[in-house]
């Protein structure tokens, strides 16, 4: 059988007489908060009344995907499309000798590999961190561009393009999960899952949860507790020493994270885990993820924070300590690529706040002459010298002058400086981490199932 990369794929347009004529893999017209969509029908389900449609959106991120009821969304009268498969034909290659890549470590999650040899060399006239085109372009178009673009279709097999699940319990929240992800078959009946926000353990009703929720004695993450505060904790986990709690993890994450791969494989990894405190224990706000060797010098594998504690400043605080460890490290770091939308999104303002505040304190109390190197700032920060330099691109203060590429601190960069130092954001105190980076043997680096 040939491959899709044998095949054209393209839609011819007919009329739509009755609804039982869409079949999985065309494509309709849809009305989605009053505009017409083109949606695509990945799978139909006739097993209770009315039919439902689950539906890709054209152009749009898969975490938009949806089931629909067709009566109330379909326009008959726009007709639908279905696929005509035009086969190419076939084309010479040239044959070329490549020299084989070191394998990376199977773990919970991977990025794209690095193809750049010299990775110390940048690139000033494309300096990005997620290959995005250094366009002038606005914010808004930016986010939007970001939305519409990533995790269009990340897994070629079928049953991963369709969320097996409407609705997840998590302790006292109930959200809506974005993606698909590996539980067991039996699960996805009711499209419901409940799970123990201590525990991470999975349940097919409510019944099975309650009951086990009052045998479980456990009340925070199984690792060691290496910062608290006022407001938050965080625990450090060994993968190879909790391999069911880490796993469980990973497939909660996954409900929500679609640019990662999973793996079954965390013995590489560290986990990270924040919490916040109330009567009953340390419940999960977020995590991220480390792998114990980074053949990169990634800090972050993968980060996530839950969707019940979205957009309260809980994603900054992970991104804060994951670069305290690197400080304690004496490491610069940067996340693994590629990095999620609003993971990009929230990197760039982190790195951007910290690039603002050291700049103008240092401009205003004039020190070092008001002169320092990327590398020192990499340096004080942690931060990746082509992190910075994409930073410092993205705010418009990367300027070539008398033949060489300077920062200057601009009217708008000092505005924004003046609200930070008057934010009231929530910020992790080193003096409260107390943590030596962990050292493994050789033989401790060597996993496998």
């Amino acid at each position: 059988m040939g491959s899709d990369s044998d095949v054209k794929k393209t839609y011819q347009h007919k009329p739509l007489e009755e609804l039982q004529e869409i079949f999985e893999g065309c494509k309709a017209y849809v009305l989605k908060d009053d505009i017409e969509r083109v949606v695509e029908i990945l799978a139909i389900n006739k097993r209770r009344s009315p039919t439902k449609y689950y539906v890709h959106y054209d152009d749009f991120n898969k975490r938009l995907d949806e089931w629909i009821v067709a009566e109330e969304r379909i326009l008959k009268e726009k007709g639908y499309m279905i696929p005509v498969v035009e086969p190419e034909e076939p084309t010479k290659k040239k044959k070329k000798k490549t020299t084989a890549n070191k394998q990376q470590a199977p773990g919970v999650a991977t990025g794209e590999e690095g193809k750049d040899d010299e990775l110390n060399i940048v690139d000033m006239d494309s300096i990005n961190v997620q290959g995005i085109s250094n366009e002038n372009v606005s914010r808004e178009q930016e986010i939007s561009r970001l939305r519409t673009s990533g995790s269009m279709v990340q897994n070629p097999h079928q049953v991963a393009r369709i969320r097996n699940f409407t609705k997840v319990i998590i302790g006292e929240h109930e959200v809506e999960p974005w993606y698909f992800s590996a539980y067991p078959i039996e699960l996805t009946d009711d499209d419901v899952i409940y799970i123990d926000d201590f525990s991470l353990e999975f349940f097919g009703s409510q019944k099975q949860y309650e009951r086990f929720r009052s045998k479980c004695s456990l009340r925070h993450p199984p690792g060691n507790e290496i910062y608290r505060d006022d407001y938050v904790s965080f625990f450090e986990i060994d993968g190879k020493n909790q391999r069911k709690w880490c796993r469980n993890l990973c497939l909660l994450s996954k409900l929500f994270l679609d640019h990662k791969t999973l793996y079954y494989d965390v013995d590489p990894f560290l986990f990270y885990c924040m919490t916040r405190r109330d009567e009953y224990g340390h419940r999960l706000v977020g995590y991220f993820s480390k792998e114990k060797m980074s053949q990169e010098n990634y800090n972050v594998a993968c980060i996530l924070t839950l969707p019940q504690y979205q957009r309260k400043g809980y994603g900054r605080l992970l991104i804060e300590f994951s670069y305290e460890l690197s400080k304690i490290e004496k490491k610069t770091g940067s996340p693994e690529k590629p990095l999620s939308d609003l993971g990009l999104l929230s990197y760039r303002a982190y790195w951007s706040d910290v690039l603002i505040k050291l700049l103008c304190d240092i401009n205003a109390e004039n020190r070092l002459n008001s002169e320092i190197s990327v590398e020192e700032i990499s340096a004080l920060t942690s931060i990746t010298v082509q992190d910075i330099l994409h930073t410092a691109g993205v705010l418009g203060i990367l300027r070539y002058h008398k033949g060489q590429h300077m920062i200057f601190i601009t009217d708008e960069l000092l505005e924004r400086y003046e609200k930070l130092k008057n934010s009231k954001k929530r910020r992790i105190h080193p003096q409260f981490l107390h943590w030596n980076p962990p050292s493994f043997t050789q033989g401790q680096l060597k996993f496998g199932f």
